[in-house]
């Protein structure tokens, strides 16, 4: 069993699945690659299957189903200790890994997000606002104090991300997970990590209504049960 599983969704990634992958297998950190393609229309499908090696899982969707059903595929094939999503543009520095593994090795956390913007941001001024106020409802909600609560880099143990369930298959799988994790009060530690925003021409993926989706996943995901 490996110490880590990184899940990568993937979704029309032709121009940098393959730099994304070298810097993951370049991290020393007994791991495998769980690779999800969400039914991609370029050519990202057939770099995949020319990256098929010891390590790497390739798995491929027949229909796009979106980001958190790409997750839970990984999730059902993955069998590391701890688990983290990663995204497969160059957002997210894949040489976080160590720091952020660290507090639930050393039993000091049960969830680990990795934040962004500690550094100062250079990408969207909107999606820097709209991430502010997310996260300010997510802790007035809450009674928390949470910095960055829709980064990528969510960190746990594998039963733990199992034992949540997930059932959301767009990006409101980001708002699902810290939802749940809060619900069960479990130790949540925020790590600095480094973040490198891309722009829509450069392929980012996330839009401003997507913002009124994770609303209202927040709100039911406070009410309801679960």
């Amino acid at each position: 069993m490996p110490l880590l599983s990184v899940i990568m969704p993937v979704y029309n990634e032709e121009k940098t699945i393959e730099k994304i992958v070298s810097i993951i297998e370049s991290v020393k950190i007994d791991k495998e690659i769980i690779i999800v393609d969400d039914a991609s229309c370029d050519r990202t499908g057939e770099i995949l299957r020319g990256l098929k090696r010891p390590g790497i899982k390739v798995f491929s969707h027949k229909v796009n189903s979106g980001k958190g059903a790409a997750v839970r595929t990984g999730l059902k094939n993955s069998s590391g200790e701890i688990v983290i999503i990663q995204d497969a543009d160059l957002e997210y520095d894949p040489r976080d890994y160590p720091n952020l593994i660290a507090p639930i090795l050393s039993n000091q956390a049960d969830f680990v997000l990795g934040i962004r913007f500690t550094k100062g941001y250079k990408g969207l001024i909107a999606h820097r606002l709209g991430n502010l106020f997310l996260t300010w409802l997510q802790n007035v909600l809450y009674g928390c104090r949470l910095s960055d609560t829709h980064t990528c880099y969510k960190v746990t143990r594998r039963e733990v991300f199992n034992s949540f369930d997930l059932k959301s298959n767009d990006f409101s799988l980001e708002q699902e997970i810290i939802s749940k994790a809060l619900k069960r009060s479990l130790r949540i530690i925020e790590v600095p990590i480094a973040y490198h925003p891309r722009s829509y021409s450069q392929g980012k993926k996330i839009r401003y209504h997507d913002a009124f989706d994770v609303i209202i996943h927040m709100l039911r995901l406070r009410f309801g049960k679960g």
